[in-house]
């Protein structure tokens, strides 16, 4: 709806900063799209901007490395945090504004508040990574509403964070429109990560070989029957490609995200899902792909 200019971004780090750009917005009768991110962005970030600004007249970027969501000390300090680069990369993606606070102005003194997701959030990285989604939850309940945006745009590749987000949205009558968006990756398949900046040129090499993997297994699963060897056989691979550890390759539901245990055995007629998470040294890199 939008035509992408190379102005810079602008950014504003306070609730009521935002709230007063689109309020000003509001006033001229546009509407808003926000894209959620921690930062440190890549074509995909790049491709949700796309989105918002083909479908709302105004896009807004946030860029928050929310502590709440993360269940080790080390990955938090370790996280890449690149302000400058990510605000010209959005300014000359067309965004118009770039929502920045820091964690007091997120979480000041005296606050209690929590938003936990039961169900979707239950299992995968939710089971590995102890109250992530509860962090995910809260801050994204927070910034749709500081923003009030009409849409929200995120990335398939993180399935079970937009599941989460879908269902405390319904659940809580949150007046926004959520736009799932497919995962992109490198031309080797790898799907593209922030966490991807840390991998050694090996690890970078084994990396595609995870998507590889998964591919094979879900045509496997094409084949009917039960999914337990297939899954077995899939994790042998992805320890042989050379990843140091798997911790979890799971089908399951698109939609509720219970584990199924024989292909085509899906509830209601929905589509299925395989998920991984494996590790590269101290990186931790998540995929998943429907089957």
């Amino acid at each position: 709806m939008t035509e992408k200019s190379q102005e810079a971004v602008e950014i504003c780090r306070t609730v009521a900063d935002l709230r007063a750009r689109v309020a000003a917005w509001r006033r001229d009768g546009l509407t808003v799209g926000l894209i959620p991110t921690m930062g440190a962005l890549h074509a995909g970030h790049i491709s949700l901007v796309d989105a918002a600004l083909a479908q709302y007249d105004r896009a807004v970027a946030t860029l928050f490395v929310n502590p709440r969501q993360f269940d080790r000390p080390d990955d938090l300090a370790a996280y890449p945090r690149t302000e400058e680069d990510d605000a010209q990369k959005l300014g000359a993606a067309g965004a118009h504004l770039l929502y920045a606070p820091n964690a007091h102005e997120m979480y000041p003194d005296g606050y209690a508040t929590n938003v936990s997701v039961s169900g979707v959030s239950a299992g995968l990285c939710g089971g590995d990574r102890p109250g992530h989604f509860d962090g995910v939850a809260t801050v994204c309940s927070k910034l749709f509403l500081q923003s009030g945006a009409d849409g929200a745009f995120f990335g398939e590749k993180d399935y079970q964070q937009l599941q989460v987000v879908q269902r405390f949205v319904s659940d809580l009558n949150i007046p926004i429109l959520i736009h799932p968006c497919a995962t992109i990756r490198e031309d080797d398949g790898l799907a593209l990560s922030s966490r991807n900046k840390r991998l050694t040129a090996v690890q970078r090499a084994i990396a595609p070989r995870l998507y590889e993997v998964m591919q094979g297994a879900a045509q496997a699963f094409g084949a009917g029957g039960d999914a337990a060897p297939v899954l077995k056989a899939a994790v042998e691979a992805i320890n042989a490609a050379g990843f140091d550890s798997v911790d979890y390759l799971e089908f399951r539901d698109a939609v509720s995200l219970t584990p199924l245990e024989k292909a085509g055995g899906v509830s209601g007629g929905q589509a299925a899902r395989l998920f991984a998470a494996a590790w590269l040294g101290d990186v931790r890199l998540i995929d998943n792909i429907p089957v």
